[in-house]
């Protein structure tokens, strides 16, 4: 993870931000963590026991899911930068302790992590750059997604149907039969024809079976809690401009889906080719971003708490502004619109619950294809750091997290079972016990 004076000072302001949310009350990333906030806003648990419940729920994902992914491409991450923030935000018992805290937590990030991974890269078992095996896996399988979701939702003949649809868009792509105006990377075909379907189906379903709604025109329900949130909206737009500018830079990776494609991206010597991998990234986060819609806002509206992040759609845009300028003042108006059509966004939701149940159905295989496509490009690292020797250390370490009732979950156990593979590589081939694999 390169070090740079912008890189360090952006981030340090982003997660005083981010503490400074969650101190108030405003916002939260974790989605666990939500729902309990009013509990605490509201009187009925105090400062110590809501900073406790915040570092239980997320103290597993911080050492696994963040410190894994942002060792395995140099990009930092959601889970690295913000579920910290949370804790350090109800745990301060004034505003300036929380910014103070969490500056203090950016700069430990840039500077500590920095420093880790350049140790790492001189290791003579070259385990970080065998990590980047793990993208493309992550890009194809990612690309499938909406498959699965249909043959969750829809039974097996509208995911046959769909499937094959799918693999002609992409031999399409491949055979080069599109116009040469039109540059589009298979996967990102794959996920636009498959989601299209998902949506055409759930839209259909509603059609065919309208649901009554008791919400008179005007009134919602929700309108309490978004008088609270909207008291955020400017550290909202100041959040959301940073989060933006910094993924803009290059400095950071919104989700599980675009990390590895944003790091192939970066790392690719042909402008064409990066451009493409970033375009998909933006696509990849843009189509989660649709999945976690109702979760985010209903959890929002009924708490008077939203995400630090909004609904994650700051993350594409940052990707794919021209410069950081642009990104920043986009950023922060995608976080404002946000915030102010949520009570919309509810009413919509109480009149479509098909595609309710396809955000639903999105996440779940969002994860599924997303632990499948670790564990292959995980695999592949081994394989290309260590071989034979390297595949049985990583199987050994993922049946122990298997067989022990998974403490680390299995969407970072496979990222994390990889790292700890090259580290023993790298102390058996120091005790004389390995070699490592020319070229």
């Amino acid at each position: 993870m390169d070090f740079s004076i912008t890189k360090l000072i952006l981030v340090t302001l982003l997660t005083s931000g981010t503490a400074l949310l969650s101190y108030y009350g405003r916002a939260v990333f974790h989605d666990g963590l939500r729902p309990i906030m009013p509990e605490y806003i509201e009187g009925r648990m105090n400062r110590p026991e809501m900073s406790s419940v915040a570092f239980g729920l997320s103290v597993g994902f911080i050492a696994s899911v963040g410190i894994s992914f942002t060792l395995s491409t140099g990009l930092l991450n959601p889970w690295l930068l913000f579920l910290p923030t949370d804790i350090l935000g109800v745990f301060a018992g004034s505003a300036l302790l929380a910014g103070v805290l969490g500056a203090a937590w950016g700069l430990a990030v840039v500077l500590g992590l920095g420093a880790v991974q350049t140790a790492l890269t001189a290791f003579p078992v070259d385990f970080i750059g065998a990590l980047g095996e793990l993208s493309s896996p992550v890009l194809a399988g990612f690309a499938l997604f909406p498959v699965l979701a249909i043959l969750y939702q829809f039974g097996w003949k509208k995911g046959v149907v769909t499937a094959v649809i799918v693999l002609l868009t992409r031999v399409i792509i491949e055979q080069g039969f599109l116009p040469e105006q039109i540059s589009l990377l298979p996967e990102a075909g794959e996920l636009f024809v498959g989601t299209i379907l998902l949506i055409f189906f759930a839209v259909s379903y509603d059609k065919k079976n309208p649901v009554e709604t008791d919400i008179e025109p005007g009134e919602s329900i929700f309108q309490e809690r978004t008088r609270r949130i909207y008291k955020g909206l400017p550290f909202f737009a100041v959040v959301g401009a940073l989060v933006a500018l910094i993924s803009n830079l290059g400095y950071f990776a919104g989700s599980e889906v675009s990390i590895f494609t944003l790091n192939e991206a970066y790392n690719s010597e042909s402008a064409s080719e990066a451009q493409a991998l970033i375009q998909q990234a933006a696509l990849s986060d843009f189509l989660r971003g649709i999945g976690f819609i109702p979760l985010i806002a209903t959890t929002a509206l009924t708490t008077g708490v939203y995400g630090v992040v909004g609904l994650t759609f700051v993350f594409p845009v940052g990707y794919l502004m021209p410069n950081p300028i642009l990104a920043a003042i986009g950023g922060a108006l995608v976080l404002i619109i946000e915030v102010l059509i949520l009570s919309k966004l509810g009413s919509v939701l109480e009149k479509f619950p098909s595609l309710r149940e396809a955000s639903d159905n999105i996440r779940t295989s969002i994860s599924t294809v997303m632990e499948i496509a670790l564990l292959i490009g995980s695999f592949l690292a081994v394989l290309k750091m260590g071989g034979v020797t390297g595949f049985t250390i990583f199987v050994i370490l993922w049946l122990i997290n298997e067989g022990t009732g998974r403490p680390v979950i299995r969407l970072a156990a496979a990222p994390l079972a990889a790292i700890a593979t090259g580290i023993l590589l790298n102390i058996l081939y120091f005790a004389n016990l390995f070699t490592p694999i020319a070229g």
